[in-house]
């Protein structure tokens, strides 16, 4: 047993019991790790509360890691750059949800890796400091892919096909998994960019859940046992 201290970002929590909770949490000293809190949902005063594990918050730990068990436990939690839009706001609480959910699913890397802790932190805190969010969704997750290992090879930009399997371009437009035309053309506004040029890039609503359908397939080729989020027709109807 360790006692570890660590900022961690949740990724999902479960009810666990009629009074706990499983929470896991993407840390940057350990990458990928779950606690469980017992007793965190009975009424009580002072100690660890439940609300600090909502998707996507951001927290400091001070935490028991087990060598012995892939359940850890928790001695000290406490909220590290509270956000001040995204609970109050619709659309960012949709946005989070969602996101929580493809990373849940798409990190399971019990290594760390400071640089993608770093990203995901930085884009957080854009996401709750800027108004203009709607495109948020599909930079975050597409600039991810870079640190799961399997963002677009941009080397032959040029060519009229993307390959969804391979991560590059090509000249080939025939297979299932290659996309051309027009939704290459909408993919490729992506490509490149950073937070605060989002809100320049065009895109209508359909363009927009065009766009989300392909990373969300681009994920599901790189990703073993990735599930289609549920959040997604959420999402969906938000934006709508």
């Amino acid at each position: 047993m360790a006692v570890i201290t660590t900022k961690a970002i949740v990724l999902s929590s479960l009810k666990y019991s009629d009074t706990s909770l499983i929470v896991k949490c993407y840390t940057e000293e350990e990458g990928l790790k779950s606690y469980i809190i017992k007793g965190v949902l009975k009424a009580k005063k002072g100690g660890i509360k439940a609300a600090y594990f909502q998707p996507l918050t951001q927290l400091n730990l001070v935490a028991n890691h087990s060598t012995k068990s892939a359940l850890h436990t928790l001695k000290e939690v406490q909220i590290l750059n509270p956000y001040k839009t995204i609970f109050r706001d619709i659309v960012k609480q949709s946005v989070v949800l969602f996101l929580s959910e493809v990373l849940s699913n798409s990190i399971q890397e019990e290594e760390k890796n400071t640089d993608f802790y770093n990203y995901l932190e930085a884009g957080l805190m854009w996401l709750d400091a800027h108004d203009k969010i709607s495109n948020f969704h599909l930079l975050f997750l597409l600039n991810a892919s870079r640190f799961l290992g399997f963002y677009p090879d941009t080397s032959e930009i040029e060519r009229s096909g993307f390959d969804l399997l391979n991560g590059s371009f090509s000249e080939a437009t025939g297979n299932r998994n290659i996309i051309s035309g027009n939704e290459l053309f909408q993919f490729k506004k992506l490509l490149g960019i950073n937070f605060d040029s989002i809100d320049s890039v065009p895109f209508s609503k359909k363009e927009r859940q065009l766009v989300l359908q392909i990373i969300i397939r681009y994920f599901e080729l790189h990703l073993d046992g990735f599930r289609k989020p549920k959040s997604l027709q959420i999402l969906e109807t938000v934006f709508n």
